[in-house]
Parts: C-alpha cells; sequence; structure tokens
C-alpha cells in the first residue's frame, strides 16, 4: 500500500511485517538508545536537528560509532551550521552525515512550505532510511499535541522500519536539567526566545513549536508520519 507525505510517496509495510516490540515506558532514553544499538546497530540512524545536542551526546557515550544525519536544506540559520561544528570537534570521529536536497529543490518564497520541506527534508531522509532497519529521533511527547501519543519505540508503518524515540517521556525542563549537569553545547537561538529551531525563513521566536511557519496553520515537516490512527 502506498503512503502520500505531502508530495512523496513512500510504499507502506504490510501491518504483518511489523517485528514484536518491547514495552519500554518505563526505560530511561539511555537505556532505550542501548537496546536501539544492541539490537540494530549498524543499520541505526538517529536524527538530529542540532536545535539541541542532546541526543548527540547521550548516543555517543552509548556507542561513538553510531551514525547520525542532519538535513542540510541549505536554509538553516547560520547559528545551527556553527553548532554543527561545534559538536565535530566535541565528539571525535562522530559520524555526522549530512543529507542535501533533491535535485532542483522546491522554494517555500515560490512553491510553499509543503513542497519545500518535502525536496528539502522528508525524500532526503526517506532515501536515506531505506538502508536502515531502525532510526531514532528526539521527538517529545511535549513537543506537539500531535507527537502526545510517542511511545519509545513503536513500528514505523509509513516506511517499514523501527522508530525509536528515547526522550518520549521528558519535558523541557529535563532536557535544560541534562545540558547544565553535562554542559553541552547550546544552540544560541535558544536564548532569544526560539523554542524550536527549524529553517531559517520559517521559523520565528516562540514558545514550543508556535514559530515554526506562524500563521500557516502547518505543525509538522512531514517527517514524523504513521499510516496508523493515533489512539
Amino acid at each position: 500500500m502506498k503512503k502520500s507525505l505531502g508530495e512523496a510517496t513512500v510504499v507502506a509495510a504490510d501491518p504483518a511485517d511489523a517485528p514484536d516490540l518491547p514495552d519500554l515506558e518505563d526505560a530511561s532514553p539511555r537505556q532505550v538508545l542501548a537496546w536501539a544499538v544492541e539490537q540494530y546497530f549498524p543499520d541505526l540512524t538517529i536524527a538530529t536537528s542540532l536545535e539541541d545536542t542532546l541526543l548527540v551526546d547521550m548516543a555517543y557515550r552509548v556507542e561513538p560509532g553510531v551514525e547520525f544525519f542532519f538535513l542540510e536544506t541549505r536554509f538553516h540559520f547560520d547559528e545551527t551550521l556553527q553548532v554543527a561544528e561545534q559538536v565535530r570537534w566535541r565528539y571525535p570521529g562522530l559520524n555526522l552525515v549530512m543529507l542535501e536536497p533533491v535535485d532542483n529543490p522546491a522554494v517555500w518564497s515560490e512553491d510553499g512550505y509543503e513542497a519545500c520541506c518535502n525536496s528539502r527534508k522528508v525524500l532526503p531522509m526517506n532515501n536515506h532510511l531505506r538502508t536502515k532497519q531502525a532510526w531514532v529521533t528526539g521527538v517529545k511527547r511535549v513537543d506537539a499535541p500531535t507527537r502526545a501519543h510517542t511511545e519509545h519505540v513503536e513500528w514505523d508503518a509509513a516506511r517499514g522500519l523501527v522508530k525509536i524515540n528515547p526522550l518520549a517521556r521528558w519535558t523541557d525542563d529535563d532536557v535544560a536539567a541534562y545540558e547544565k549537569n553535562h554542559d553541552l553545547i547550546t544552540h544560541p537561538l535558544k536564548s532569544q526566545g526560539y523554542g524550536s529551531i527549524g529553517c531559517a525563513p520559517c521559523t520565528m521566536p516562540g514558545a514550543g513549536r508556535e514559530g515554526r511557519w506562524a500563521g500557516s496553520g502547518k505543525v509538522e515537516c512531514g517527517l514524523h508520519v504513521t499510516t496508523q490512527e493515533s489512539p
């Protein structure tokens, strides 16, 4: 069955293909990451927007060779790209893959947000994930109503692989405490009122994700989808 992701189309896996997944609701983020590495490394990849470096720090401590990927949309804030350089220095040998847009990518001001996100984020990521068994995200339930039912371990039916969300139960206070306790690299725009940081033309200061695509009604860029109804 095919599942439409904006203008992208991927082949959704048969529900019967879903593996038996453990209930890790009470596990800590580190425990979830350790399980993910044990089960799927090296066919595992971790998404990072570099809005923060918490997941990079946690996962690198578990397995320094694990792969991270960053969607280089070519519209990022300079500060975000500076964070990318800083994490390379802090974590020696960091396996950070920069995913480029598709050929002739759409531009938000000419083609709209959906087409732009699709060609610069969704399609490059979908193409990359075809080579993996599982992927890890930094999604938290508190991020947005669309993420309120996020589980630590899920079946990503739209892409036919396991999706792991170690931070699902964490709050913004949990994140801040970890950053302070581990002296993490922090994104400079966070101190300027940006609750969520994406591409520069589409991001404004605001609490949570309210500054993303402000005034458009858009909440998600299309990376976090499912073929199943949310509970």
